[in-house]
């Protein structure tokens, strides 16, 4: 178990670590957080599917540790969102040059919306897209071609355009239980010792909560 590889498993070069291919200093990726990718070279994951985000708008993508996201999810950033204020949705400035503005304020050609988080353990399904200033919690999951407008609570499944919440994965004090707990923070051996109890959902199981 070596977070520090591109490819974790041989022979498959479709799945990524993510963390060691991405080179933007804006995206932040946790140990072990995964990439799957069956039409396109999984290592262009920042030029791929993180879209609309410039340095000039200084917002990031952060990811936790042991995420999970599958082929064609996209993180759709600030750039993206054109100003609502405004009479027009024309961004024009942008075009500063042609009308005459202020190069300084291109970015009032939108709406900054802020960063996109997702916590740890986090699985993002086929196609889905994540709208910039959402924040994903802990153990969540979107589903296949969701459209994500506004935060997702921890352990919750959400699905749809425009997403909203399907279910809970866990009563109220398993997910409290399973956040004070932070498993994903643990010394590699001790989650590998204590895998069968996590994939069994064994709770009771795990180590007292620090």
């Amino acid at each position: 178990m070596n977070p520090n590889l591109i490819y974790p498993r041989p022979g498959d070069t479709a799945t990524v670590y993510l963390k060691n291919v991405v080179t933007d200093p804006a995206i932040q990726i946790g140990d072990f957080t995964m990439y799957h990718d069956f039409r396109t070279d999984p290592r262009h994951f920042q030029e791929n599917n993180v879209l609309y985000h410039y340095p000039v708008n200084h917002d990031r993508l952060v990811m936790g540790k042991f995420c999970s996201i599958a082929c064609g999810a996209v993180f759709l950033f600030t750039s993206a969102h054109h100003a609502l204020g405004s009479l027009s949705t024309y961004p024009f400035p942008i075009f500063f040059t042609e009308w005459g503005l202020d190069g300084g304020k291109v970015t009032d050609a939108w709406d900054n919306r802020g960063d996109i988080v997702l916590g740890n353990d986090v699985w993002i399904g086929y196609e889905a897209v994540l709208l910039s200033g959402v924040t994903v919690g802990d153990g969540a999951i979107v589903g296949a071609r969701a459209l994500v407008t506004e935060d997702v609570p921890p352990y919750t499944i959400v699905g749809g355009v425009p997403a909203r919440p399907i279910r809970q994965r866990f009563p109220h004090e398993t997910i409290a239980a399973l956040q004070a707990l932070g498993w994903w923070d643990w010394p590699v051996e001790t989650i590998r010792q204590h895998l069968p109890a996590i994939q069994q959902g064994r709770l009771s199981d795990l180590p007292p909560i620090p």
